[in-house]
């Protein structure tokens, strides 16, 4: 894949365009009055708000006049637009990884909260390296040996959001199908299971298991992973992982609902030292 391609967003942004966005809304224009009365293509506006393309200063400052923004919008988002091309997460090999991907690894690194539910896997951000080379050689049977060495290489990478000084809190829920299949190997699952042990004695990482015996529950419809951000005004999102590609999901009622979907899987699931216990059966004593 080109090195050339469009970076993927930054929180900062996706910040940027909210704002811009309600700020257009709340003066009553569509962006056909603002190409009329800025001569900015409503095509780039629209990119603009879809964080997409990040405006020039020129651009912005118009922008900003004509929705009569405060002095204090401006100068706060005069500040956003300074920093939002900032991808320092970004490694040299990011540019041959699926671009929904680095935008998600860029995400989780300026995330405060992720709340993560998983349903046939171990969260990424648990996962130890040799069950992530095991699930990425299965899920990705055609992949290179190149390919595969730089997935996991993210994938190990991604985990020392956990480590940093204000570490990434972490509220990871699994189906027992995810603790139960054999990937890699009982060795693998084994090792698998104590990292997981020890990980959930970290203040910051909270695991919970939902046993068979519940029955059907609310994330039998697939995983997802909600986050939040340090500053209240960077908008929330939802990512879900499908078949037919990656999705970033950033309306309210879509936050909303995957947001009371995540608390009613807290309630199901089971406490996190019972979860521990289940966990330790099945693969501690194998």
């Amino acid at each position: 894949m080109s090195d050339r391609r469009q970076n993927p967003p930054t929180v900062r942004l996706r910040r940027l365009a909210a704002e811009l966005g309600r700020l257009r809304s709340t003066a009553n224009l569509t962006r056909e009055d603002v190409n009329e009365q800025t001569g900015i293509n409503a095509a780039t506006l629209y990119r603009i708000e879809k964080a997409r393309a990040r405006p020039q200063k020129r651009t912005l400052l118009a922008l900003m006049e004509l929705y009569g923004a405060s002095e204090a919008q401006r100068a706060d988002l005069l500040a956003v637009q300074g920093g939002s091309h900032d991808q320092g997460w970004l490694r040299p090999y990011h540019s041959e990884l699926p671009e929904e991907y680095t935008a998600y690894i860029g995400f989780e690194a300026e995330a405060r909260t992720v709340r993560n539910y998983e349903s046939l896997f171990i969260p990424g951000l648990a996962q130890t390296e040799r069950y992530a080379r095991a699930v990425i050689k299965g899920v990705l049977p055609t992949a290179s040996q190149k390919e595969v060495d730089q997935r996991v290489q993210a994938r190990i990478e991604r985990q020392g959001v956990l480590a940093k000084p204000n570490p990434l809190q972490l509220w990871a829920i699994m189906d027992e199908a995810a603790v139960r299949r054999m990937v890699g190997g009982r060795e693998v699952m084994r090792e698998q299971a104590r990292h997981l042990v020890r990980l959930a004695e970290e203040p910051q990482v909270t695991f919970q298991l939902i046993p068979f015996g519940k029955g059907a529950h609310a994330g039998m419809t697939g995983s997802f992973v909600h986050m939040d951000f340090p500053d209240a005004q960077d908008p929330e999102l939802v990512y879900v992982d499908t078949p037919a590609g990656d999705l970033f999901l950033e309306s309210e009622t879509e936050i909303r609902r995957y947001k009371s979907m995540f608390e009613h899987l807290q309630a199901v699931a089971l406490g996190p030292n019972d979860s521990a216990e289940l966990l330790d059966s099945v693969w501690q004593a194998a």
